[in-house]
């Protein structure tokens, strides 16, 4: 019985082995992220560098251990649904949704099921249908909202209190954005009225009529420029500050790219910190965690950026106590 046993046990032992050195050789399977951009790889290079250092920083190295799949809209809205829906058919394991609302929407409509992470929205998610609330999302949809519409006062005030004699403000936004529509109507003009500022909006549909909007500009010459953010205003940055600089126009921007770009002031979310809040969702997502049980986060850390640069080159001196309030001076 001894003697019969033996080889019995032997082959089972190799067997076993043979299992383990299978399953040590297949290749585990790597997580795929579809990343959904209205603009394009040039504007849109700031932000994918910062997610992709905050997923390495997670343990994730683009090309080792986790894919990504760059999808662009090129500032073009009607792109966003056939986009999205290659992102279903890549069957990726979740989407990463850069700014845009509409993109949003369009993933949104094309699944139910996978994990859909917002980079940075400026709209409320709940009251643009994205989530049933803050706290509990309920369904595939989380990430990050950077209040960029509601701080609108803010931006307003530290106009004013940078320029001193600031009066009329012209304000440049995209009538086809809704959280630019909803900034116009609720948010700036008490804001407006509170601070005796007078405004005046000015379309920006497409980035064709931007020549026009600025030769009218310059026949009204307004006291100050507020540019409101989203796809269009990105796409089309570094014109929008080119007029201003050349007109000598004090502007307020949402992010600090455009201030790098040489716009005079932003405010908004510190974009650092809400990069590493994304490879946060994506991180905790691609280990078993379900959106709807994920809260959206609102932005804790903020940046007042400041040119110096830009402040000499139209002849602007920024009071010593708005300067003590920046959390950036570009000289």
């Amino acid at each position: 019985m001894k003697k019969a046993a033996v080889p019995s046990i032997l082959v089972a032992v190799v067997l076993l082995t043979l299992a383990v050195i299978a399953e040590a050789q297949e290749p585990k399977k790597v997580p795929r992220i579809g990343y959904l951009s209205s603009g394009n790889t040039a504007t849109d290079s700031a932000r994918t560098d910062g997610i992709r250092l905050a997923l390495r920083e997670r343990g994730y190295i683009e090309g080792q251990n986790v894919a990504i799949e760059y999808r662009y809209a090129e500032g073009k809205r009607d792109r966003f649904a056939d986009l999205a829906a290659e992102m279903v058919r890549l069957k990726v394991d979740l989407i990463l949704v850069a700014g845009a609302d509409r993109a949003i929407l369009a993933a949104m409509s094309v699944t139910k099921t996978i994990p859909i992470v917002m980079a940075g929205t400026g709209t409320d998610p709940v009251k643009a249908g994205f989530v049933e609330s803050l706290a509990h999302p309920g369904g595939n949809v989380t990430g990050i909202t950077n209040l960029s519409t509601d701080l609108g006062g803010k931006r307003l005030e530290l106009l004013k209190e940078a320029v001193g004699k600031v009066i009329h403000v012209a304000v440049l936004y995209d009538p086809a954005n809704p959280s630019h529509v909803h900034e116009l109507k609720e948010e700036l003009p008490p804001a407006a009225r509170a601070l005796k500022l007078t405004l005046q909006s000015w379309e920006l549909p497409d980035a064709n009529s931007i020549e026009r909007v600025f030769a009218e500009l310059n026949k009204q010459r307004p006291d100050g420029l507020y540019v409101l953010g989203g796809p269009l205003m990105r796409d089309n940055q570094k014109q929008i500050v080119g007029f201003a600089l050349k007109s000598r126009l004090p502007s307020m921007f949402f992010t600090r790219a455009a201030v790098d770009d040489g716009g005079l002031m932003s405010y908004g979310a510190d974009v650092t910190h809400s990069y590493q809040r994304v490879a946060y969702y994506v991180d905790r997502i691609l280990k078993g965690a379900k959106p709807a049980g994920l809260p959206v986060e609102q932005p804790t850390k903020f940046e007042f950026v400041i040119n110096l640069k830009t402040a000499k080159q139209i002849g602007l001196t920024i009071p010593p106590e708005v300067l003590a309030r920046a959390t950036k001076l570009i000289k």
